[in-house]
């Protein structure tokens, strides 16, 4: 007969499980932490601390991406070239007159690739989205957004494109 040691009868099955517990915990708490700090604000906002009267507290409701700030442009600065989407003759030549008596600089007015777009757009080129949003307001136009798919030849300088469409 071979040696065989005694086998423990019993297991610290409790003290086992309460190790692998605090293990599982610890690991959860690490991939919150890493979580969190993929999620968190790249560019904290500096607050001051007490308020005063020309720069009053706000309380930041909303988490927004830092956007270059500047002043409104004059409409003088704002070279805009109009663009007929929507097939009707003379539509781009007539707006683009409404908008030079509006003060605003016509980069040109001509027809677009094509004529049928449902409705009127402002397209503006990076640093330009407060006057192009102002724009919108004066022609009544709500859809307002980056330019994609122009290239600078077809801007022809201009900062700013009306697609005129249907409505």
């Amino acid at each position: 007969m071979q040696h065989a040691e005694p086998i423990p009868t019993s297991f610290p099955w409790r003290g086992a499980t309460l190790v692998v517990g605090a293990l599982a915990a610890v690991e959860l708490l690490a991939l919150i932490g890493v979580i969190a700090l993929h999620f968190a604000p790249k560019h904290p906002v500096a607050r001051s601390a007490a308020p005063t009267k020309a720069r009053p507290a706000v309380q930041a409701t909303k988490r927004v991406a830092a956007v270059p700030s500047h002043r409104l442009r004059a409409r003088s600065r704002l070279h805009v070239l109009v663009l007929n989407g929507n097939g009707t003759q003379g539509a781009a030549s007539t707006e683009a007159a409404r908008l030079l008596r509006a003060g605003y600089r016509i980069g040109g007015a001509e027809n677009a690739l094509r004529h049928d777009y449902a409705r009127s757009m402002v397209l503006y080129v990076p640093g330009w989205v407060k006057e192009a949003k102002r724009l919108a307001r004066d022609t009544g136009i709500k859809l307002v957004a980056p330019i994609d798919g122009l290239t600078p030849a077809k801007l022809k300088a201009s900062q700013a494109v009306v697609i005129l469409g249907n409505s």
